[in-house]
């Protein structure tokens, strides 16, 4: 995916913005970028902009893989968890 600046569908999902210090600021910038996302993919999708939907799904999916970065760090979780072991 191409992360150049100017190419981000809403200005919430610019990865180019400051990332705050605090890890509340951080979940509430995480979790606006994917609100705008989604409204924007559904507005794409009532309007029929295939290819602009598909990058905006692309976009969230970014996002997405964020806030799952950032939980992680915020739990302290290295993913050596429970998945995966034999019952």
């Amino acid at each position: 995916m191409n992360l150049d600046r100017g190419k981000w569908l809403t200005p919430s999902a610019d990865p180019a913005r400051r990332i705050p210090s605090s890890a509340a600021e951080r979940q509430w910038q995480i979790e606006a970028a994917l609100v705008s996302l989604r409204n924007e993919e559904q507005r794409l999708d009532r309007l029929g902009f295939e290819l602009p939907m598909s990058r905006c799904h692309q976009q969230r999916r970014f996002w997405e893989f964020v806030r799952a970065i950032d939980v992680m760090s915020a739990t302290g979780s290295t993913g050596s968890g429970e998945l995966g072991r034999a019952a």
